[in-house]
């Protein structure tokens, strides 16, 4: 019996931009994820700025992560080494669990665009309340980097041998008389 693929399910994405001084018309790393997210099949859920406060993102990201028809938070900036960079911070104790590959892949896939300057990326990621977060830098090429090179096969449920879809939306169901439902 021929083995059926698994289908693609898109999920609803909330992308958080930090920056003390970008709005909507010049947030080019917030609207590169929103662009690479939608053009996958994923939904934009919510999108928001925010100033590089600690508390000010824990507050967004908070409401986004008790609101159930959020799956996944991007964030991006505040990641560096700047004495305002502070989303590792803020969203560490939000995590119920570390996804520590993340960042780890992150900086081995982005030493071959930028070298060593990659050592200064803080990426993280993490699950809160069975909501996955990715902590990006700021730069609209370090965000390519990151859902072109991790989180767009990551977040799509045909990818093998493994992905986050099914811990998110639950497994896919089989019914003989229906065919394959979620």
């Amino acid at each position: 019996m021929a083995k059926i693929p698994t289908p693609f399910r898109p999920l609803k994405i909330s992308v958080l931009t930090v920056s003390d001084t970008r709005t909507l018309a010049e947030d080019t790393s917030g609207e590169a994820l929103i662009d690479m997210l939608t053009r996958s099949g994923h939904t934009l859920q919510q999108r928001q700025i925010v100033k590089d406060d600690v508390y000010q993102m824990r507050a967004v990201v908070s409401q986004w992560i008790a609101d159930e028809d959020t799956h996944v938070v991007l964030i991006t900036g505040g990641t560096g080494f700047y004495a305002r960079d502070s989303t590792p911070e803020a969203m560490t104790p939000l995590f119920d669990k570390t996804i520590e590959g993340f960042g780890e892949l992150f900086r081995q896939i982005s030493y071959d665009e930028i070298g060593t300057s990659t050592i200064q990326s803080r990426a993280i990621a993490g699950l809160a309340n069975q909501t996955l977060i990715f902590c990006l830098p700021g730069s609209t090429g370090a965000c390519r980097t990151a859902w072109n090179g991790i989180l767009k096969e990551q977040l799509d449920a045909s990818h093998k041998p493994c992905n986050f879809v099914a811990m998110l939306l639950g497994p896919l169901t089989s019914d003989a008389t229906h065919g394959v439902t979620s």
